[in-house]
């Protein structure tokens, strides 16, 4: 049986709905990660957790060859609705193993703001770092351990599993905060090397239309942004 995640049915709805124009996701992290891919034409890429499937669209658009994988059903439907087709999604946990995919079958992959989700980050390292070709790349974003802390309190080096209220209350996002050195330890334990790690900040298209929303994005950071390498 399936397991069910938290973006199934009203929070999935409610994610695909949004995404398309959030200050944290259409004006922050998205524009980050999609600079930080570069020239993505003639790559193949794998999409972890792909979401409503604005990141295999836009990789799609600029030339790239998508396979997304998302472990809910709710959000795979959106996204199947608006590639359209272009690109191959599939319904996968991913806490398990990638095990339709073969060894260096990826030029890169993309893993935005989904590895905090994961309780199994080990293997799914493991496995991207498999199934990436030697000298493929690895984008991944993460929530700010000093936004967590801000908002949660306690310990900066807490790694609790948090949730953490969106929507006016009505929807929470569980995940778990871990600290700087816990994120980057993690990626160089798996073997990549770190080649960029960025604080993205909104762009400026969201000043024009929330500027207030702009200016406050820009005094404390959201996001944490990496590049790494399949050495």
């Amino acid at each position: 049986m399936r397991k069910k995640t938290a973006y199934d049915d009203a929070l999935g709805d409610f994610f695909a709905q949004h995404a398309d124009t959030s200050p944290y996701n259409a004006y922050t992290d998205r524009p980050a990660m999609l600079q930080l891919a570069g020239d993505v034409s003639g790559a193949r890429i794998l999409d972890v957790g792909c979401g409503a499937g604005q990141y295999a669209a836009e990789l799609t658009a600029r030339g790239a060859h998508v396979v997304g994988i998302e472990g809910s059903a709710t959000l795979l439907r959106y996204a199947r609705a608006r590639v359209n087709g272009q690109a191959e999604l599939r319904l996968h946990d991913l806490d398990e193993p990638l095990d339709f995919a073969a060894d260096a079958s990826f030029d890169g992959a993309v893993c935005a703001l989904v590895f905090h989700h994961i309780k199994n980050r080990e293997q799914l390292l493991g496995e991207l770092r498999r199934v990436l070709r030697p000298g493929g790349w690895l984008l991944i974003s993460t929530t700010h351990p000093t936004a967590d802390w801000h908002h949660f309190g306690g310990s900066y080096f807490s790694h609790d599993w948090s949730d953490l209220a969106v929507a006016g209350g009505k929807h929470s996002l569980h995940y778990q905060r871990m600290p700087l050195e816990t994120f980057i330890s993690e990626l160089l334990a798996a073997g990549f090397v770190l080649e960029q790690l960025i604080e993205p900040r909104p762009t400026a298209a969201l000043r024009k239309i929330d500027e207030a929303t702009y200016d406050r994005l820009h005094q404390a950071p959201s996001f944490l942004a990496v590049k790494l390498q399949h050495p």
